[in-house]
């Protein structure tokens, strides 16, 4: 699919674009991210003996730092969602601009651990979950926004 994305100088010119579909893609996009997060605390954990979020001998699924962090991934992809959604109504090249800032984003959380005075082990594995999600969100709300954006021109203004 090529991508929709011509320059934009007046508001009228600005895409057309579903609402619905962004935010019901949104919302799934939320979900993987938590998931991601879930598995990847259960494979450096529950596989690799690796302490993220909790100590060792709180088990493979960890504690209620493990629901947080699931939720702080579903929260990032919602987050994600309303800035690309902001994005497409009120900038030109809206989803270079969302690329860029939520690479930049993912490159910030996927760095972040190592500020931490945590093992070197838990850093690299908190970092590599940060980096997968990130990279998730991403590729997912983007192409949610292309599909939504492909819808809203099929609709009748």
């Amino acid at each position: 699919m090529s991508s929709v994305q011509p320059s934009y100088g007046r508001a009228e010119e600005r895409p057309q674009f579903s609402a619905q579909t962004l935010w019901a893609g949104g919302c799934a996009s939320a979900l993987v991210a938590a998931l991601i997060a879930l598995v990847g605390v259960l494979i450096f954990r529950g596989v690799f003996n690796i302490p993220v979020l909790a100590p060792e001998r709180d088990g493979a699924w960890g504690d209620s730092s493990t629901v947080g962090y699931m939720i702080a991934a579903a929260v990032g992809a919602l987050l994600a969602t309303g800035l690309v959604h902001l994005l497409l109504i009120s900038t030109p090249r809206a989803l270079r601009f969302f690329s860029w800032i939520i690479g930049l984003a993912t490159a910030a959380a996927a760095v972040a651990p190592f500020a931490t005075d945590a093992e070197m082990s838990s850093k690299v594995a908190t970092g590599i979950i940060n980096l997968v999600i990130g990279i998730a969100v991403l590729s997912l709300v983007s192409a949610v926004a292309r599909s939504a954006i492909a819808r809203g021109m099929n609709e009748p203004r």
